[in-house]
Order: structure tokens, then sequence, then C-alpha cells
């Protein structure tokens, strides 16, 4: 990644995935190789979450656009070294609990992903990226499902 110049998101905003999407088909285990990559750094990188459940969705048959945009992650991290969970001592422990969606956000079948992070004083100890089960007909369907899902 010499010479590559940091982005300021993971993922461009509003793209869209699809199976086919007629940019040709990128090698599968060097695509597999580096999701597999950036979903094990999920573990102290949770801004990178929501993305790379998205392309670990593409793992058969992934195109020359899936492995650009596993590549943006790379150039992403590259120019945010020192992000990740920071752990303090003596902070009051609250519990803290956020969760969102997005609606219709699979253009391949419509369904909406909801993501939740629960945090417990300075650090997150939980948090999660998951294609919703049923189809939602309205936004607020979505963040219902979503807030339902982050209770549970």
């Amino acid at each position: 990644m010499v010479g590559c110049k940091p982005v300021a998101t993971p993922l461009v905003v509003n793209e869209k995935f699809q199976r086919e999407d007629g940019s040709g088909d990128a090698d599968e285990s060097v695509y597999r190789s580096l999701v597999r990559s950036l979903l094990y750094l999920t573990a102290t990188r949770p801004d990178i979450m929501y993305v790379a459940s998205l392309l670990s969705r593409l793992m058969h048959k992934p195109t020359y656009i899936h492995y650009g945009a596993a590549k943006r992650i790379l150039r992403y991290i590259q120019g945010r070294l020192d992000f990740g969970i920071m752990y303090e001592r003596n902070v009051e422990p609250k519990l803290y609990g956020f969760c969102n969606s997005d609606w219709g956000g699979s253009v391949d079948n419509l369904k909406s992903t909801s993501g939740y992070t629960f945090t417990l004083g300075t650090g997150v100890f939980f948090w999660a990226s998951k294609k919703q089960k049923s189809i939602a007909l309205s936004t607020a369907e979505a963040e219902y499902v979503s807030a339902s899902i982050a209770t549970s």
C-alpha cells in the first residue's frame, strides 16, 4: 500500500453492493484472505465492522468492485492507525447501547442491516452488524427491528 492516499471513510457514502455488478470476477482466494483479515481486525476496530460484514456476504464470486471496496478499507486503516478501543481505569461504569439500521440496504433482496454497540465506561465491549431476517416496509420498521435485535 505504499503511495496510496488514505481515505476519510471505510466505505463510499451510499454505496450499495450487488452480487452481479458487471465489473468482472476478482481472484476469490485473494479476496477471501483479505476479508478474513479485515474480520479479524474488527476485534479492535469496530469502525470497520459494517463494511467488513457487507463484504463477507460476497465471498462467493467477488467482483472487482468488491475487491476495490476491500482495498479502500486498507487505505482507511492506513490513515487511522491511532484509532481503536481504549479502556481507561477509574471511570464510572455506565452502560450505554446504540443501534441503527439502513433501510433496504441490500440491493439483491432489499433487506436492511442492523448495527449495534454497547459500551461500559470508556470502552466498547460488544458490537455487531447483521442483516435483518425480514424485509422492512419503512425506515421506522427497520429501526424498530434493529432496536429489538439489540435489546435481545
